[in-house]
């Protein structure tokens, strides 16, 4: 899922749990589908499916979001709980695309990133007419929070670790620089990769992106302004 420009990224013992998640679902509840559907640019994707007996749908199925008529759209565009007990007899619904696959009855909750983003839906689907027991909504309700929680501890860890990235690369050019410097004697001009010799502040801004400050030491103040008192005796 894209966040900005930050994918988050669901580590395999995470991926292992959720799917437990959706086959405890789909048994508890009788239905043969259960997922865990996720947002990838403008499309909608089936992250995880219940091992179920009679699912149509498989991990990696995949399809355009916007304008699609899937429950899931729904879902995502009002960031609430969807409930259709039977699409072929709803004139909201009886020409959804699920209904090819004979699912025509949905309850589907999103999920969402800590900042509110989302990062899908957690949904069940059934070839029946169903309503689906307060008690079943309840679970679902309380797997959807515990995987929003998943999410939010794999955000933070991500934000941190990119910005721990950004930090030891920061270190590392520094150290780079220590050690590697070419740096004329006389006039104290940097060398650049490319053979260009810059003066020291122009090549730290250009290549520490830091910009610098100017001022004058007190031995070269006596040595230029020895006329001035702008430095300690």
């Amino acid at each position: 899922m894209k966040e900005g420009s930050i994918l988050i990224e669901v580590p395999e013992p995470t991926v292992r749990n959720w799917q437990n998640i959706i086959d405890i679902l789909s048994r508890l509840t009788n239905v043969p589908a259960a997922l865990i559907m996720r947002v990838v640019d403008e499309d909608i994707e089936v992250f995880l499916s219940s091992n179920s007996e009679g699912n149509p749908y498989h991990p990696g199925d995949r399809e355009h979001l916007w304008g699609s008529g899937l429950y899931c759209e729904t879902v995502i565009k009002t960031n609430e709980k969807l409930l259709v007990q039977n699409a072929l007899t709803d004139k909201d619904w009886d020409k959804n695309p699920d209904i090819k696959l004979n699912m025509i009855s949905y309850l589907g909750y999103p999920i969402n990133l800590p900042n509110g983003i989302p990062f899908g839906t957690l949904c069940v689907l059934d070839n029946k007419e169903n309503a689906y027991s307060i008690t079943t909504k309840q679970l679902i309700l309380n797997f959807k929070e515990l995987i929003e929680g998943h999410l939010g501890l794999l955000h933070m860890n991500q934000i941190l670790g990119d910005k721990n990235k950004s930090l030891n690369d920061y270190l590392s050019e520094i150290k780079t620089l220590r050690s590697i410097l070419p740096l004329c004697s006389f006039c104290k001009k940097i060398r650049d990769d490319k053979g260009y010799w810059e003066q020291v502040d122009v090549y730290i801004h250009k290549h520490l992106q830091a910009d610098i400050s100017h001022s004058v030491c007190p031995e070269c103040a006596k040595e230029h302004y020895p006329d001035l008192d702008i430095y300690d005796d």
